[in-house]
């Protein structure tokens, strides 16, 4: 089974259309038959993508620091569970165990994930492509950050990083990397 490493918000608080997004990313990556890996909450993007995995009876590892279990923030319902010291190595977990990494909309802690994940990429740390789900263009500045950063050579290509603007592209994205 090839699995999907999430990185995504953990927050309720945020607007209606990235929740319906994640809504629609774990059906479709449980449809298309991927296991998902993801930071182990209940809250937020993360629980909902986590939830419509579990409903649909797909495979959902979580990767989460102790501290967090400690104030019972991790999904009661997943019972593959890995627990870490850190936040850094809760991070090279779920970068290794995903053939794939899908960002959905999220913070400072998204973000933090999604360049550490580049930055790895770029030092030949780890061969993982990823895939940016541009929901209401909340990317749209990162990605024109990243392309001016090539046409400037500061990176390579895209590094293998993709923008998409749908969970549909996401997912047609993703088995055309994954294959």
């Amino acid at each position: 089974m090839k699995n999907v490493t999430v990185f995504c918000s953990s927050s309720d608080r945020i607007p209606e259309v990235y929740k319906q997004d994640a809504h629609e990313i774990g059906k479709l990556l449980a449809e298309s038959g991927y296991g998902l890996v993801y930071g182990g909450g209940a809250l937020g993007l993360m629980g909902i993508v986590a939830d419509e995995m579990l409903g649909k009876g797909a495979h959902v590892k979580g990767v989460i620091p102790k501290f967090m279990v400690e104030v019972e923030w991790q999904h009661k319902g997943v019972a593959d569970m890995e627990l870490t010291t850190t936040m850094s190595e809760r991070k090279q977990r779920l970068i290794a165990a995903g053939d794939v990494v899908l960002i959905l909309a999220g913070g400072v802690g998204t973000l933090d994930e999604m360049f550490e994940a580049i930055s790895d990429r770029k030092l030949d740390l780890n061969d993982k492509s990823m895939v940016v789900l541009n929901t209401s263009g909340l990317y749209s500045p990162i990605k024109e950050m990243m392309e001016r950063l090539n046409e400037e050579k500061f990176l390579r290509d895209n590094d293998n990083l993709y923008f998409v603007d749908t969970p549909r592209e996401a997912i047609e994205k993703i088995n055309e990397l994954v294959k």
